[in-house]
């Protein structure tokens, strides 16, 4: 089989004639350790080719980049019939610190509910297959909704989590305004990914159950993931979430959702939960981890050791599991560590394969 092969005859159900590694494309970059890595199967997850494109007509847009102290910083400002926002980020390299979010005062409640409304949605399903067919049998695309209605404006562009904190004790009407308008524009999308080429795409994530809890998780959140799965499933599409911090409070939650697959989940030492617990907790759905991030830090050999315990702890059922990567790693130690995971992928199924035989 080839790497994408791989992951999607695990996604679909199905057993793989080995154990799927997966990487996101910005967390290596191309280089002799990444061509060696792909030619011992390593399959890397493109999330960065739309299969809807999204444009807002009547917003200006315009994007400052400048220097300050030696820091390098991004200023976006959103021009709107009703008034403007901004956001500052700081690139910092795989990804960016946000540093300031649209909202910053109350009379900034209209001008972001102008911009959700503003959304159009476009297919581009040609290029999605074009680039898919394009980059060969090592890349998997991933199409994506977005994040969940509550959480744009939990981890989104528009609020940030302490400010929704707030507001959601001193502007409770407003916020539940934009979830709302946010819940009928994502009603728009279910039907345009549903259609697409893609196989597969992920809802939301970045879920923080201490924030949210248990009562408003099932009220904002699993409504949500099941209007969805229920239109890619009638299509034939498979649906995740990008559950990757503790998910101990909410485990049962997640469990009567509707998803296919759990995505970026990722077993202590890192959060509260092991890999055993998490197939005791989501039985039926293909869990797709992030290898926990601290451990990279260790040696090669601890780190192959690791990957071999984590094997351990599925009881011999290979079945609906994907290793993968999702977290930034050092760049002294990606290369040796997805080595070493590799490594440790390989030692298990040559042990397998002996005891087969």
């Amino acid at each position: 089989m080839t790497p994408r092969q791989r992951v999607e005859c695990v996604l679909k159900g199905g057993r793989a004639d080995r154990i799927p590694f997966t990487v996101y494309e910005r967390k290596l970059p191309p280089c002799t350790a990444e061509r060696e890595l792909r030619n011992r199967g390593l399959c890397i997850v493109k999330r960065d080719v739309p299969v809807v494109r999204t444009h807002q007509p009547n917003v200006k847009v315009t994007t400052t980049q400048f220097s300050e102290q030696g820091r390098n910083w991004i200023r976006t400002v959103y021009e709107t019939p009703v008034g403007s926002v901004s956001t500052l980020q700081e690139p910092a390299g795989f990804t960016s610190w946000m540093h300031e979010r649209m909202y910053k005062r109350p009379e900034d409640f209209k001008v972001i509910r102008f911009l959700i409304d503003d959304q159009r949605f476009e297919p581009c399903y040609e290029t999605f297959a074009q680039a898919q067919e394009g980059l060969g049998e090592d890349v998997i695309l991933r199409a994506g909704f977005g994040l969940e209605p509550l959480q744009c404006l939990i981890s989104g562009a528009y609020l940030g989590m302490e400010t929704f904190c707030i507001e959601w004790m001193d502007h409770r009407d407003e916020l539940l305004d934009l979830y709302g308008a946010i819940v009928e524009k994502q009603r728009e999308l279910y039907p345009l990914v549903a259609a697409s080429p893609c196989l597969h795409a992920n809802y939301g994530g970045n879920v923080v159950a201490a924030i949210v809890g248990v009562e408003d998780f099932r009220t904002y959140y699993l409504p949500h993931y099941q209007e969805a799965a229920e239109i890619m499933h009638r299509h034939g599409k498979l649906i995740g979430c990008h559950f990757d911090g503790p998910c101990g409070p909410i485990r049962s939650a997640i469990a009567e959702t509707p998803l296919d697959y759990i995505e970026a989940f990722t077993p202590a030492p890192d959060t509260d939960m092991t890999l055993a617990e998490a197939r005791a907790a989501w039985p039926g759905k293909v869990l797709w981890i992030n290898f926990p991030s601290s451990l990279h830090l260790r040696s090669d050999a601890d780190v192959e050791a690791a990957t071999v315990g984590l094997l351990d702890e599925l009881g011999g059922d290979p079945d609906g599991f994907i290793m993968g990567v999702t977290e930034d790693v050092p760049e002294a130690r990606w290369r040796d560590s997805f080595r070493a995971i590799m490594n440790g992928l390989d030692r298990r199924r040559l042990a397998a394969t002996g005891r087969a035989h």
